[in-house]
């Protein structure tokens, strides 16, 4: 189970009009503190990123479940909800969880997250999927700092 941390990152960036743009861009990494994502960031950035950058910003994100699609270029939030039911009362009860997809398109993140659920036994049902800022994701894989896409 991962983590997460998004972490703001704020440098000036070269536009394709050839202007420089100070901008600030999302990245979402795992780590097991503030502390420890805050330096997982900057390594990892660092040979991406010419010139001076800052992490403006880390807060903790909490998604239940990741799924990855390396030909995917962008990231997802959706939001579920867990359908159970109470055995004493007899009434249905929703539990909302997030999760991160990686996909192309909007219905590209949908499919993933219904061929993904039908492997659980769980009653669900997807409230919402909205494209997110992130610009990239960086999970511990324990003997090196690498990007998934690596």
């Amino acid at each position: 189970m991962y983590n997460w941390f998004e972490c703001k990152l704020r440098y000036d960036k070269m536009l394709e009009t050839g202007i420089q743009k100070t901008v600030t861009e999302p990245y979402l990494v795992d780590a097991l503190s503030f502390t420890e994502a805050e330096a997982r960031i900057i390594e990892e950035i660092r040979p991406f990123i010419s010139g001076e950058f800052t992490v403006s910003d880390i807060k903790r994100v909490k998604y239940s479940d990741s799924f990855f699609n390396e030909t995917g270029d962008r990231y997802y939030k959706a939001k579920l909800y867990y359908i159970t039911l109470d055995e004493k009362s007899g009434s249905e009860k929703k539990t909302a969880v997030n999760m991160l997809v990686q996909a192309s398109e909007l219905k590209e993140a949908v499919e993933i997250i219904e061929a993904e659920m039908k492997k659980t036994m769980i009653d669900y049902s997807i409230a919402s999927v909205t494209e997110t800022a992130i610009m990239d994701v960086f999970p511990y894989t324990g003997d090196k700092v690498t990007n998934k896409e690596e």
